[in-house]
């Protein structure tokens, strides 16, 4: 999410938090993503709740004991802290409050893949989904279209994935797309794609090539894009013939473009230099 001023803080906080929390195994992640997910949906649907948890006018302790008295019964202990870690905080908006539960819960789904050595299938899952919804106008439309309710939505993404990516992956988009909040499907898949690559301190690039690289070429053009940006990198592969045998990376904003051998004899150059 992006966040300014107060908000921006406690989404620091924030993230400082969960990550102690998950750093003990036996917290169980993916556990506390449901429980997340949950008050991300109470919260989102009782917006004088939301208001009464993000008054500056109001105790922090107050507050947080409103939380133990309301979710203590029905959640984690952890999850339970957690939120009223939360609360305590100043927050510019009251809506930036239910981003961040939202951001947590997908935190927590990532690092139970982590945990799990499955976080690399899920980032490529992820980008792969994505592209197969920007390449099906009808999927898109299925997936997106207001009038049809969260269980239809559920049981169509089910038949796309069960079975075929890893639970992880499913959960993530079943949330998105049942509970979208506002975003786009393609700004939430790309949301989840960058969260996916905080989880190792790696920046993604989506490289396009006219054929499939080999290994040898992904490992190189991997290195140099490495040492180019000072962060490891995480290549998300697509395939496009109109490429016409060139390249095209793009990461972040800036697109880097040219030919297959161009940029690989120049990504060996930097890598000696």
């Amino acid at each position: 999410m992006t966040a300014h001023g107060a908000s921006r803080e406690a989404l620091a906080a924030a993230r400082e938090r969960l990550d102690a929390l998950t750093d003990n195994t036996a917290v169980d992640a993916a556990k506390l993503a449901d429980e997340l997910a949950a008050v991300t949906a109470l919260l989102h649907r009782e917006v004088s709740l939301r208001r009464v948890l993000t008054d500056p006018a109001q105790a922090g302790e107050a507050k947080a004991e409103l939380v133990q008295r309301l979710l203590g019964a029905q959640v984690s202990g952890e999850t339970a802290d957690l939120v009223a870690g939360l609360v305590r905080s100043r927050w510019s908006q009251s809506r930036d409050l239910v981003d961040v539960l939202e951001e947590l819960a997908d935190v927590a789904d990532l690092t139970a893949a982590q945990r799990a050595g499955t976080l690399d299938d899920v980032e490529d899952e992820l980008f792969r989904f994505g592209r197969i919804v920007s390449s099906s106008t009808e999927l898109r439309a299925a997936l997106t279209n207001r009038k049809a309710g969260a269980p239809a939505k559920g049981e169509l993404l089910r038949s796309l994935l069960g079975g075929r990516a890893k639970a992880t992956t499913e959960r993530l988009v079943t949330r998105l797309v049942t509970a979208p909040r506002g975003r786009s499907l393609e700004a939430g898949l790309e949301s989840l794609s960058k969260l996916a690559a905080d989880r190792r301190d790696r920046t993604v690039a989506v490289v396009t090539s006219a054929v499939p690289l080999s290994d040898g070429q992904k490992q190189r053009l991997g290195a140099a894009l490495t040492k180019l940006y000072g962060r490891r990198m995480h290549l998300n592969l697509d395939v496009d013939p109109e490429v016409l045998g060139g390249i095209r990376v793009q990461v972040g904003d800036e697109v880097i473009n040219g030919s297959l051998a161009d940029r690989l004899e120049d990504a060996a150059r930097r890598m000696a230099s």
